[in-house]
């Protein structure tokens, strides 16, 4: 089964949608338009139920099919947000707001999804009921997170859930997956560094916090070259370094770091904190300072279920011809709120040979969206068979 024809016929509508989404982004929670938009094409796409509102501005359509002798709901998952990026792609269609745009594709899941969400509306060929979820805050925000603590899973007894990304690099249309872990736990720190400032030409007088926080970002690195098993991944990154000055001539009071902890396995997440703390506690305290650490378990480890997964690549496989093993991501991805809640898989959907997600000239490749939404469609026609 290739491309679904009706998916193909409404190519031009779909590209017209993610177009807009694209002209338009929103980030985090705030995807107000987005979530309106949403809302009223499942409304006129002749959804069974529409509900807003989840998760803060998260929206969930119900589409019920020709029968329902089977009693099982399925979720398909898009997200919606953007990033807080300049857009330097110089497209007709660029964001209209500045130092936000659509650097991750979120705009071509959403427009794939309702895709499929039309096809399925129309059609209703399947045996049961479609759950499609469109998600606001994927990019550091936790919406996955916020609409499954909001009970959506149980107020429509969805039995297991479907996620996609689209991937530079893999070709157009073509689709990659793996089971098990796939995207990596995030967590986040803070590290708070304080010693005693003053003149930059008498540092004798002072406790130099620059210089502390220094040894601090270099020991980090020694988490994932001395304290982790080497055939466990670990990523520990710093991702900022502010001091309480601004002048060239003062030792700071204080410093702050902040950064990110990748990671695959709970026993390494483990390590990872512990040792954090320590190495920043332990390497102000040598040289007469102080350090405050805040550490932040953010999004856990997203886990593709054995039978979901050989299920999704069966599917894409029909859709594509093939499906590949996808690398471990260390990216992390709060899909996995929803995958912890109930058995799913994720699927990325190649973007051909473009910029990579979250660079200023990237752009979601229209020409990936039949076979994401017929990936979606028929993952339903088939899980559903129609009785």
């Amino acid at each position: 089964m290739p491309v679904k024809n009706r998916v193909a016929e409404l190519l031009p509508e779909i590209t017209a949608w993610r177009r807009d989404l694209h002209e338009n982004p929103e980030i985090l929670f705030e995807t107000h338009r987005t979530s309106a938009v949403v809302a009223q094409k499942l409304k006129e796409f002749g959804c069974y139920e529409v509900v807003t509102g989840l998760g803060r501005t998260g929206v969930v359509g119900i589409i019920k099919g020709k029968s329902n002798t089977s009693g099982r709901t399925i979720g398909l998952r898009a997200d919606m947000d953007a990033l807080p990026i300049h857009e330097e792609t110089g497209l007709d269609y660029a964001s209209k707001t500045p130092g936000a745009m659509h650097a991750c594709g979120h705009d071509g899941h959403t427009a794939m999804l309702l895709g499929a969400a039309k096809y399925l509306a129309e059609t209703r060929n399947f045996d049961g009921t479609v759950a499609v979820i469109f998600q606001p805050a994927e990019e550091g925000g936790g919406g996955g997170r916020e609409m499954v603590d909001d009970g959506m899973m149980e107020r429509w007894n969805i039995a297991e859930v479907y996620g996609m990304h689209n991937w530079p690099g893999v070709p157009t249309g073509q689709f990659a997956i793996r089971s098990g872990p796939f995207f990596a736990a995030a967590d986040q720190f803070d590290i708070y560094v304080t010693g005693r400032g003053g003149h930059a030409a008498k540092p004798h007088d002072t406790l130099d916090t620059t210089m502390i926080a220094s040894h601090i970002v270099l020991a980090l690195q020694t988490i994932a070259s001395r304290n982790a098993d080497p055939v466990k991944q670990v990523v520990v990154s710093v991702t900022s370094f502010e001091t309480g000055s601004k002048a060239y001539n003062v030792i700071p009071e204080t410093v702050h770091l902040k950064g990110t902890v990748r990671t695959l396995d709970l026993g390494i997440q483990d390590m990872a904190e512990e040792r954090l703390q320590a190495i920043a506690e332990g390497t102000a305290a040598t040289f007469g300072g102080t350090a405050r650490v805040d550490y932040r378990r953010f999004c856990p480890v997203m886990i593709n279920a054995d039978a979901q997964t050989e299920f999704a690549a069966d599917v894409a496989r029909a859709v594509s011809g093939d499906c590949a093993e996808a690398p471990l991501v260390m990216g992390g991805e709060d899909f996995a709120f929803m995958s912890n809640a109930r058995p799913g898989a994720y699927i990325l959907v190649g973007n051909g040979d473009t910029a990579n997600v979250h660079h200023p000239k990237y752009n979601f490749n229209d020409e990936a969206i039949p076979a994401g939404c017929s990936w979606w469609a028929e993952i339903v026609e088939r899980r559903l068979p129609a009785a």
